[in-house]
Parts: C-alpha cells; sequence; structure tokens
C-alpha cells in the first residue's frame, strides 16, 4: 500500500465550487433558494454532472433523480465506496447544508486525478434527490426508496402544495433516470456535513466523529371546528380550532421538555382556514416533528403526542386526525466507518469528538443497506436551515480531507497510476 499520510486537497478550489454553485438560487441575505426538482435545482444538478464529467466520471441516474457519479478503480467491479449529500436546500437555505458534502466528494475525485491515484475500488459521489421535504412530504425520501422505506411508487407520487408530483417534476426537468433505486451497489458510505448545531464550536472541535442520529417522527394533524362569526358567537358557544392548535403546540413543547436533555419537538407550520380576521377559525393544518436518539423514548412521545391531542381536541368539542408522514428510528452508524474517520481526523491532527446528530440525514437511510458513518465540521454559531448559515473556508478543508482519508481506508490498496 501507498503513504497516503501527506495527501491534502485544494481547499481554495472546493471553496470556489461551494461559492459557484450558491450563485444558483442566491438570496439577497446571502443564502439560497433551491426546492427540489424545481429549474434551480435542476440547474444546480446540470453543473455538478458537468463537472463531474469533465473530471473524468460517467454518470448514472436512478428512477428516483438520484445521480451517481462513477471514478473508476483498478478493480471496477467491485462495489464503490460512494460519498455525497444532496443540492436542495430550504426556502431559506444557506450555501452548505447539503452541497458541502456533495463538492468535498467532488474535490477529492479531481484531487486524486491530479495525483494520478488509482483506488482499487471505485469511488462515487451522490446527489440524493429531495433531501429536504420542504416541496415535497417526507425529507429524505429518495435515499428512503434506495433502502426500502418506502416504495416507488408511493414516492413518485407525493405531490407538492400545488399538486405536482416527484414524478411529473422529474420527467420536466430530465432527471427521471433509468437505473432501479437500490440496485445500485454500495461498499461503504460517508456524507460529510456542516453540524447544524452549536456544539463542535462551542467546543472548538474542527471534526466530529457521527456515531448515529436521532430517531425522528413526522406528523399532519388537521383540527376541524366550526367557524363562525367573530361578534356574534359567546366566548362558551365556540368550537375554535384555532384555540386547539394553541393548547397542542403547548403539549408539543412540554412533551420535549418532559424528555429532556435529549428530546426534541417543534410545531413548525401552522394553517388557519378560513384566515378572516372576523371569523372564529374553522379549521388548522399544524405539522409536528419529534426527536430522540432513543428508540424506546421515542415511542413515548409519540404515545403522549397521540393521547394529549385526542384529550384536547375531546375537551374542545374539535374532531382531529393525525397523519404519521415520516418515521425515522434512531440510528448507529457501523463501527468500522466511524473507526475510519476517527482515525483520519486523529492521523490529521485535528481536534474532534464523537457526537450524534440531530438532525436527519440521507446516510441515516443508507445505513441500513450499506456499511455507513459522517462528517461533521462546525457552522457558525449553529446556524443552519437559515440564509446566514456559515462555515470557514479551513474547516471546510479539513473535513473533506479526513473524508479523502476515511474514503481510501475503505477503497483498498491504493497506488499512483501506473506503478505496478
Amino acid at each position: 500500500m501507498t503513504d497516503t499520510r501527506n495527501l491534502s486537497i485544494d481547499g481554495n478550489r472546493l471553496w470556489d465550487s461551494i461559492m459557484d454553485m450558491a450563485k444558483i438560487g442566491a438570496t439577497e441575505k446571502g443564502g439560497c433558494n433551491r426546492l427540489a426538482l424545481t429549474d434551480l435545482d435542476c440547474q444546480a444538478r446540470d453543473l455538478f454532472v458537468t463537472w463531474c464529467r469533465d473530471a473524468g466520471c460517467s454518470i448514472t441516474i436512478d428512477q428516483m433523480g438520484n445521480i451517481f457519479a462513477h471514478r473508476a478503480g483498478r478493480d471496477d467491479a467491485l462495489a464503490p465506496v460512494v460519498t455525497g449529500s444532496h443540492l436542495d436546500t430550504q426556502p431559506t437555505g444557506g450555501k452548505f447544508d447539503g452541497v458541502y458534502g456533495v463538492l468535498a466528494g467532488l474535490e477529492i475525485v479531481r484531487t486524486l486525478n491530479d495525483l494520478g491515484y488509482e483506488t482499487e475500488r471505485p469511488l462515487e459521489v451522490v446527489v440524493w434527490t429531495n433531501e429536504e421535504g420542504s416541496r415535497f412530504a417526507p425529507a429524505m425520501v429518495s435515499s428512503g426508496v434506495f433502502a426500502g422505506k418506502f416504495t416507488l411508487a408511493d414516492a413518485l407520487g407525493q405531490a407538492d402544495q400545488v399538486g405536482l408530483t416527484i414524478g411529473d417534476e422529474l420527467a420536466r426537468i430530465g432527471y427521471a433516470g433509468d437505473e432501479e433505486v437500490g440496485a445500485h451497489p454500495i461498499h461503504a458510505y460517508f456524507e460529510t456535513h456542516i453540524e447544524q448545531g452549536p456544539i463542535l464550536e462551542a467546543e472548538e472541535k474542527t471534526i466530529g466523529v457521527v456515531t448515529g442520529s436521532q430517531g425522528m417522527r413526522w406528523y399532519e394533524v388537521t383540527l376541524s371546528g366550526v367557524e363562525s362569526h367573530a361578534g356574534t358567537t359567546p366566548m362558551d358557544r365556540r368550537h375554535d380550532a384555532l384555540l386547539c392548535a394553541a393548547r397542542l403546540i403547548e403539549l408539543v413543547n412540554h412533551i420535549a421538555f418532559s424528555n429532556a436533555p435529549d428530546g426534541r419537538t417543534t410545531a413548525g407550520m401552522i394553517e388557519a382556514y378560513p384566515n378572516s380576521r372576523n371569523v372564529i377559525p374553522g379549521r388548522v393544518f399544524v405539522t409536528v416533528d419529534v426527536r430522540h436518539p432513543d428508540n424506546d423514548v421515542l415511542s413515548g412521545m409519540d404515545s403522549a403526542l397521540r393521547n394529549g391531542i385526542g384529550e384536547i381536541a375531546s375537551s374542545m368539542g374539535i374532531e382531529h386526525e393525525i397523519e404519521e408522514v415520516m418515521h425515522s428510528p434512531a440510528v448507529i452508524f457501523e463501527a468500522s466507518c466511524v473507526d475510519a474517520v476517527r482515525q483520519a481526523a486523529k492521523a490529521l491532527n485535528h481536534d474532534c469528538r464523537e457526537i450524534v446528530s440531530g438532525a436527519g440525514h440521507d446516510a441515516c437511510n443508507v445505513a441500513a443497506v450499506a456499511p455507513s458513518s459522517m462528517i461533521f465540521i462546525p457552522c457558525v454559531d449553529g446556524i443552519s436551515h437559515n440564509e446566514i448559515e456559515h462555515a470557514s473556508k479551513e474547516d471546510c478543508a479539513a473535513g473533506c480531507e479526513v473524508l479523502l482519508h476515511a474514503l481510501l481506508a475503505q477503497a483498498g490498496n491504493r497506488t499512483p497510476q501506473g506503478d505496478s
């Protein structure tokens, strides 16, 4: 084996690629708006594919629009070592969430090309479709299909708020591929990402060695009361769906504090009907996000939510429906992949710590079908899903170099091309 300890990526080139990608869907406050399968998402995909082909990669696209850029290995019949993330963003997203992981993978391909390095196994960079879940629920749907969590038909049929489906939009932008979802082999999978939280920055750690992720459940709740005149309906005769929603939101918050310190709950979206200032709301739609790293505790939080909503709604004469639209159990990443990240960080003399991801990522789905792990770098003030999201050039380079060494540890013998 060739000694790879002195290999390093081009941090300036990586940064320039991130900034160039950020021009697509750029917002006034310095962030990005590239909702999944919009024209802007298509432009980002096209740019990525162009860059990968320029780097000598071949491209495969599956039926969910997942893009695999393949760098051949010495034995190209072997299953590849894969890295990547996503290019879609929140409506007011930042430059780094997801994109950094994709372009870190591309930078590694470029670096190995520059150095003439050949890996035993092939390497691939993947872009997963609709990770964010902003336009189409649930989040991480395409990696979920890849892992057998969702059916292809159900995923392609998911519609946005105006009725456009994933399948229709994939076809419209030209990314409805032919490869069967999940048929693509993966020897090991690594995903590099900003932490999206404050821990690494607060502890002055450069690298987070991610050992697993919290479990997560998403719900959509519909509360149905009676809309009525705001001036003529006595307070004790109302069936106010918005007041019921307010009590529901208080319940959601209480559930998290009852499962401290690791419980997380959020009522993130609320829509009231008819949304008129002098009409008592007759129907309200609310989304609820519940998270915990222990699956048993998460199940208890689920019961508390369902039972609590039932009691609140019944006491107010409100009908309710609750639909769970996503359940992603807590994940423990493969020990050998976690160790590859840990050893790479130590070999490169980066301050690091083990960390559990508070956010969901495609790696959490891929872990069900292939050995997987993640690498975190700090983000300023722990802010993400925000236009001011930021990570330093130095930390981006450090995470990419850790990724490089972790990938090479899984890719088998490495030698400069042409060596015997």
